[in-house]
């Protein structure tokens, strides 16, 4: 156990663990953290229509840094030119200089700071409308693969945090380089014995900020992947309350997110903890630095080996050339977690996003013939197997197709093959006589609407809300989608009608009242093909009835298919489709089924229909 180790214990913290221990406790190899060159580079490209703007930015830093050089040499010069053998005269000019410099410095860092917090925001605001974009693109395998809430935090606050360092990092790093360099310069032409005693606390610098970045790079990243853990946690619990609230799961809940939070406070107080010892040895090192200088520098004044006006310069400049090292210390965790942040925002958007290769043009509004031909599929990293295997079937123009099948056979799978949610690894699926994999997803989706068992709704008007299957859709075709939906007499009595707010997800109207509205966005989407979940599930009688009758109207003349879980939708079937373990094993009418005495049969006398 080390000296930091038995600090923390009593304070209930862990001892501190090496990045091998880490990974030994998570079962994981060694992660070399960044590719700082890959990452620099992406947010340079970034700045492209900003670099004129920045190039004059670092030409200003240029201008403030000389000055901040100038105003110390300034006053050394009126010590031992005027001050020491009193005389004065000429005297008002260098300390008028002397103002102007420190003005001018003032200005520059003004202007400097100014135009970079614009820069910054600009190339935050193209890398945040990028991300999201780039998300749009993505495919839904994607998002099934990751937590909402993690996904949100890169959104967040990965891209603050690369937001926070370029607003005020960039300058002062590159500030503290020129002033580093120009007080080298400067200090060698006045006393090369006295710049060497400045120097001696560089390798001291350096071992100390060493030791100390080692360990707060690992726990920056800790930090950051706590906060997105933390982050979905949360997400994921607020959308799912009902259910947490329903299994009485309050105390489970409130344990995994004590354990989340533990995780991340253990890494940011450690993180800021080291990060907080290197102003703190900084400050040691600089005191010792002034007083070497002011010792050394007095012994030489009294022989004559130095100016009085070079001492003075000389400490001023010793806390000058110090001052810039304790910045960069600083700004390197700074920076280190800013990195950290932005490549786990590049690693998203460079996830391949869904290609349409070799495309077809589909002018014509398509009729709605759908084959599938000895289609298999099975979902990326699945352990368990084919999803589906060898599936068969051709459904005609306007026809109705119920999906049948125990939960997880494989109904849900098809519908998501057919809108190219995912793209079939084996066989093909034809529209009109065109396989959909050389369909442009754009072009297919516009022809399919969705109706689901649970529906979504956003933040928005109910008109809004409809008019999101149609946007240019006009107030009236709205009202006429939701007349047919008998969604326009509830609608009527909210409290502003259609321009009513809904919010949580439509929480202050009913799950059938949803619904209607899911069937008017459907309806004024005017598609070729549906894909229906179930939809009157859990919903009360007089409800259901309305719900039942516009999804009739809806499905008029329209190729549909139904995963169905009650009788009276597979009645009213032209094709039923029995799947068992993702294969199909009966297909034809109900009728037809039942006379077979199959597996549908089987179901239908279990009473699982």
């Amino acid at each position: 156990m080390n000296m930091f180790d038995a600090i923390r214990r009593p304070f209930g913290y862990e001892p501190i663990l090496t990045k091998e221990d880490l990974m030994k406790k998570k079962g994981k190899k060694d992660e070399r953290p960044q590719n700082w060159k890959s990452t620099l580079l992406k947010i340079w490209k970034l700045v492209d229509e900003q670099r004129l703007l920045l190039f004059v930015v670092l030409a200003l830093v240029f201008v403030s840094s000389a000055m901040a050089l100038l105003g110390p040499y300034l006053i050394g010069f009126i010590i031992d030119e005027y001050i020491v053998p009193q005389n004065f005269d000429g005297m008002g000019i260098v300390v008028l200089w002397l103002i102007v410099v420190y003005v001018g410095h003032s200005i520059s860092l003004y202007l400097q700071n100014f135009w970079m917090v614009g820069i910054a925001q600009q190339v935050i605001y193209r890398l945040r409308t990028r991300l999201f974009s780039h998300l749009q693109r993505l495919p839904v395998s994607f998002f099934d693969k990751r937590q909402h809430g993690e996904l949100m935090s890169r959104m967040t606050n990965d891209i603050e945090t690369v937001s926070s360092t370029l607003n005020t990092s960039f300058i002062q790093v590159f500030s503290s380089i020129l002033t580093l360099t120009g007080t080298a310069v400067v200090m060698l032409t006045l006393s090369p014995l006295l710049t060497l005693l400045t120097l001696i606390i560089i390798p001291l610098m350096y071992v100390s900020v060493q030791w100390i970045t080692k360990r707060t790079g690992r726990l920056y990243k800790e930090q950051q992947k706590a906060i997105g853990e933390l982050n979905g946690m949360i997400e994921e619990t607020i959308s799912g309350q009902k259910i947490v609230k329903a299994f009485s799961q309050e105390p489970r809940v409130m344990e995994e997110f004590r354990e989340k939070s533990e995780n991340l406070r253990q890494a940011g107080f450690w993180a800021w903890t080291y990060a907080g010892f290197i102003p703190k040895v900084m400050n040691v090192l600089n005191n010792g630095s002034f007083a070497i200088v002011a010792g050394v520098g007095g012994i030489l004044a009294l022989n004559g080996s130095v100016t009085i006006g070079v001492i003075v310069i000389f400490t001023e400049y010793a806390r000058q050339f110090t001052r810039p090292l304790n910045d960069l210390a600083n700004q390197f965790n700074t920076v280190l977690s800013a990195i950290a942040g932005a490549e786990r925002v590049f690693s998203i958007m460079d996830e391949t996003e869904e290609k349409d290769d070799h495309v077809f043009n589909v002018e014509k509004r398509l009729e709605g013939e759908v084959v599938f031909d000895r289609v298999s599929f099975k979902y990326e990293g699945s352990e368990e197997g084919w999803t589906i295997r060898d599936v068969s079937f051709t459904v005609g123009i306007g026809q109705t197709t119920a999906l049948v099948g125990a939960t997880g056979a494989g109904k849900t799978t098809i519908m998501q093959l057919l809108a190219r949610f995912y793209d079939a690894n084996e066989g093909e699926i034809r529209l009109d006589g065109t396989p959909i994999a050389k369909m442009p997803r754009e072009t297919l989706r516009k022809q399919i609407a969705f109706v689901l068992q649970d529906p979504f709704l956003f933040e928005a008007t109910v008109s809004e809300n409809i008019r999101y299957g149609k946007l240019d859709a006009t107030d009236e075709e709205v009202i006429k989608a939701a007349k047919g939906a008998n969604a326009h007499e509830f609608i009527e009595k909210l409290p502003e009608g259609y321009n009513t707010i809904l919010t949580g997800d439509g929480s202050m109207i009913s799950q059938g009242q949803k619904q209607l509205l899911s069937i008017a966005r459907a309806l004024i989407a005017d598609p070729v093909i549906l894909l229906l979940d179930e939809a009157t599930s859990s919903i009360d009688t007089v409800t259901e009835l309305k719900i039942q009758e516009a999804l009739e109207r809806l499905m008029a003349g329209r190729t549909s298919f139904v995963i169905a879980h009650r009788l009276n939708t597979i009645r009213k079937a032209d094709l039923v489709l029995v799947m068992e373990m993702g294969r199909l094993v009966e297909s034809g009418t109900q009728q037809e089924l039942i006379s077979e005495r199959g597996l549908y049969a089987t179901m239908l006398s279990e009473a699982k229909l």
